[in-house]
């Protein structure tokens, strides 16, 4: 064999590195007698990201935590995030539409997330400018302005921006709508979680209830999700949409238990076929 070339690039710019910071192409040419060989392999100085998406309700929040805990990963709850600048939003009075008055106040924003799951008893909390917004963000107040404040642009840049900081070195389980499609469409392993319209507002319903929450009638849960849905899908910036290399799992008839067990298996599945540089 004669090797004609090995090269170290970045993977989207092809510009040559000295050493991989996140992630390099390592590209090898070799004739052998007259056949000449090509190939390349992605070399990655990070822990692997496990991206789970799905509509509203779906339960991504508490499975991601209970995956999180067993396999050892941190979690961020992107949707936490977004719910996050809505509470804000709406605190300070600004329009909904005023989207320079967002932006301003997205940027002199302090956001804090807890993102290690110390108990599944527990919520994680979160933390706008110092205060504790870990209930409020959850409010059905908050829950139905939330996808035009995630529209937005520069929310998403900021938001987006972050999560993907967040993510850097792997090693960690996030949960949204648009993980596995927009902030990280090379996680090793994307998951999308789906169930009924119904089954969704039974589901938060029953949250709403152990959070202490008013109770909120199941129609209008029904109706608000529905619209949630329609807007997630139809937005011009990060649809909500299935990634097309996302595992689906319906979770109607699944307990958590069931769905974690399913993620959990995926996860180790995808772990044992990953290149020994990982």
């Amino acid at each position: 064999m004669k090797p004609e070339y090995v090269e170290l690039v970045d993977p989207v710019t092809l510009a040559p590195l000295e050493r991989v910071e996140e992630s390099g192409l390592l590209a090898i040419a070799a004739h052998i007698g007259s056949t000449r060989l090509i190939d390349n392999v992605v070399l990655r100085n990070r822990q692997p990201i496990l991206a789970i998406d799905g509509p509203a309700g779906v339960g991504k929040s508490t499975v991601v935590r209970q995956v999180a805990q067993t396999l050892g990963l941190l979690h961020l709850d992107t949707g936490a995030m977004y719910r996050a600048i809505t509470w804000l939003v709406m605190q300070s009075g600004v329009a909904l539409d005023d989207q320079p008055a967002i932006a301003e106040l997205v940027s002199q924003c302090q956001l804090e997330l807890e993102n290690q799951v110390k108990s599944l008893l527990s919520t994680p909390k979160v933390w706008v400018n110092g205060q504790d917004v870990t209930l409020a963000i959850r409010s059905a107040e908050v829950t139905a302005h939330v996808s035009t404040i995630a529209a937005q642009p520069a929310v998403r840049r900021s938001l987006v921006k972050q999560q993907q900081q967040y993510g850097r070195k792997g090693g960690i389980v996030m949960d949204g709508r648009d993980i596995g499609t927009s902030v990280f469409p090379d996680a090793e392993l994307k998951i999308f979680l789906t169930a009924s319209v119904q089954e969704r507002a039974r589901r938060r319903q029953l949250d709403l209830k152990n959070q202490g929450q008013p109770e909120v009638n199941l129609e209008e849960l029904e109706r608000t999700i529905y619209e949630r849905d329609r807007k997630d899908s139809t937005r011009s910036i990060a649809p909500l949409r299935k990634a097309e290399d996302a595992i689906e799992i319906q979770t109607d008839q699944l307990t958590i238990d069931e769905v974690v067990a399913k993620i959990v298996s995926l996860y180790h599945q995808r772990l044992a076929s990953l290149p020994k540089n990982y």
